[in-house]
């Protein structure tokens, strides 16, 4: 089984005006209410791909059975822990000609809570996968990821990782089978600027000798370069199409590549699906279907 973590989900309430006035009323032309927070998009797309997952993490209050229920609606497992007080959180996403977000907070993550957490993941086995993904919320402790991968290390589970910062950095010695970092995330885990392809490499090649088993850098509308396990780089250029949202395709990215490893374990087959997957998405309102992916694969010659 999949699993997919997500700390502080979220009711993603996303509004389209013509134009943003600032003091005035501002009338939608159109609306939207999603489940978000990146482990539930993860899950979410993997059910686009055939794959079963369960979502665990945080929710509270009404705003929480809403994400509950419209993960459940959109075909998901969940076995979100539900905290005792506060709301999880309303991202408003205002699109205007370019986009204007205005995040919440979150609740408090109990300490009883976050043993619970700990407890479900330790009934998870080796033939079992599991994604962390995204930051955390304040109050929670700044290596919880390690912690976790520190927990599950004996259990020997291919653990995802897709964060950024000290919560990546801090994992790698307990060997993550993947993590994907963005090309400008990788030049701030370094503390340079990447702009070479080169460049990319030697500082991929750098967090796979730090632990990374796999590492995928994703390169916005120039698709990815992975490093895998086999120490070969994999190139994949993306296929063309208009940027309609980004929110989601990196998410989706990384679903695409479980999805085509699990298939057969053929890194450049999964490298590609990855970068399909994440186009797909990224060229759609929301999160991209069944057909939208199978359609951005027919665009690079040959499918997948």
């Amino acid at each position: 089984m999949i699993y997919t973590v997500t700390f502080n989900p979220s009711l993603d309430y996303v509004v389209d005006l013509p134009e943003l006035r600032p003091g005035e009323i501002n009338r939608t032309a159109a609306e939207a209410i999603y489940p978000g927070g990146k482990g539930i998009n993860v899950s979410l797309v993997l059910k686009q791909l055939g794959l079963p997952s369960c979502m665990l993490g945080f929710i509270a209050g009404f705003t929480g059975r809403e994400i509950e229920r419209l993960s459940k609606t959109y075909g998901a497992a969940t076995n979100f822990i539900q905290l005792p007080d506060g709301l999880s959180r309303i991202n408003v996403k205002i699109r205007a000609g370019r986009e204007t977000a205005l995040n919440g907070s979150g609740p408090a993550i109990t300490p009883a809570a976050l043993q619970e957490l700990f407890r479900q993941l330790a009934t998870l086995h080796q033939d079992d996968l599991l994604v962390l993904a995204g930051s955390i919320p304040s109050g929670m402790p700044t290596d919880i990821y390690e912690q976790i991968l520190k927990q599950l290390a004996p259990q020997k589970i291919k653990i995802v990782v897709d964060a950024t910062g000290q919560l990546l950095r801090q994992v790698l010695p307990y060997h993550p089978f993947l993590i994907k970092p963005n090309q400008d995330e990788l030049g701030e885990l370094f503390g340079v600027s990447i702009t070479t392809e080169t460049d990319v490499i030697k500082y991929a090649r750098q967090l796979q000798e730090e632990g990374a088993v796999n590492v995928l850098i994703s390169l916005g509308a120039q698709g990815a370069l992975l490093i895998g396990a086999d120490k070969k780089v994999y190139r994949q250029a993306a296929p063309h199409g208009r940027l309609v949202n980004s929110v989601g395709a990196g998410d989706s990215t990384v679903a695409g590549f479980i999805a085509g490893y699990l298939h057969d374990g053929n890194l450049a087959a999964a490298l590609k699906l990855g970068v399909c997957t994440g186009s797909a998405s990224a060229f759609h309102d929301w999160l991209a279907s069944k057909a939208d992916i199978e359609a951005a694969l027919q665009s690079l010659e040959g499918g997948f």
